[in-house]
């Protein structure tokens, strides 16, 4: 599994769901198995053994195979809603709810769990030409924060700006947070600093994040975002040096705008990120 990867429309990124730590192994590893350049259809059925999820993960065995058990038992009715619509130009948002999965088999007996994805999940997970996040599995798999397999995904895809701006009102929506948590202390507490920390820990990415602040009031969430540095006998060759201004699509400022600002204003604020 370390060296699988993992591919997912952006948009997928930044879907509203929530997934248990044992259910998004579950998806994970199957996303791995998606062969991204071909045409699949929901008739597809991925296996996985529970035994390379328990290698993967360094997990207790006993207690991630009933894990894992339990989870493929609820993954069956999760939801996810993912907005179709791309930022800008006046128009609402369309938005597609849908599950995750039609089908899933625990198969006790072999120790493998089985299933098929929804149809409407399939144009995130397949055929990617642009506008997707790749990672590897191996990036995740010891984690244990649901919050942090999720912001992994979030930042990893904007790791070469280094750099992302997060409003609070989108991560509650992303997350599914809901009424959870309403005081920022606990938000803090519960949800942000132990994604932040499990990154640090767990993922190739070192994070730090700074809260931003409007009428006193905090709005935003800065994070820093660097590569750890490999050990010396794994050092990549050094790499040229990084432009000193970064290049986007109109689209891609449009996304990283804020409300009201224009994609000139947008851009100049990120390369001041960047200084």
């Amino acid at each position: 599994m370390a060296q699988e990867k993992i591919y997912k429309s952006n948009a997928l990124i930044e879907a509203s769901y929530t997934l248990s730590v044992a259910e998004q192994r579950i998806i994970l590893a199957c996303i791995a198995q998606v062969d991204r350049g071909s045409p699949i259809t929901d008739e597809v059925l991925y296996s996985i053994p529970v035994a390379s999820i328990v290698k993967a993960t360094g997990s207790d065995s006993k207690s991630i195979y009933k894990e894992l058990l339990e989870a493929s038992r609820k993954l069956r009715q999760r939801g996810v809603s993912i907005e179709l619509e791309p930022n800008g130009g006046g128009r609402k948002a369309k938005t597609l709810e849908a599950s995750w999965v039609q089908s899933i088999v625990y198969n006790e007996r072999e120790g493998a769990i089985s299933l098929r994805f929804n149809k409407d999940m399939l144009p995130f997970l397949t055929e990617l030409k642009e506008q997707f996040t790749r990672y590897d599995l191996s990036d995740v798999a010891r984690m244990t924060s649901l919050y942090g397999i999720r912001l992994f995904e979030m930042l990893v895809q904007y790791a070469s700006i280094g750099c992302r701006e997060i409003a609070l009102a989108d991560l509650r929506k992303w997350l599914r947070l809901d009424d959870k948590y309403p005081l920022m202390a606990d938000l803090r507490r519960y949800v942000i600093a132990p994604a932040v920390s499990q990154l640090n820990e767990h993922s190739p990415l070192r994070v730090r994040y700074e809260l931003k602040r409007h009428c006193r009031k905090i709005t935003h969430l800065n994070f820093i975002i660097a590569h750890k540095r490999l050990p010396a006998a794994e050092a990549e060759p050094a790499a040229e040096k990084p432009p000193q201004r970064i290049a986007l699509s109109n689209y891609e400022l449009s996304r990283l705008a804020h409300k009201g600002e224009s994609l000139s204003d947008a851009l100049t604020r990120l390369n001041a990120y960047i200084k």
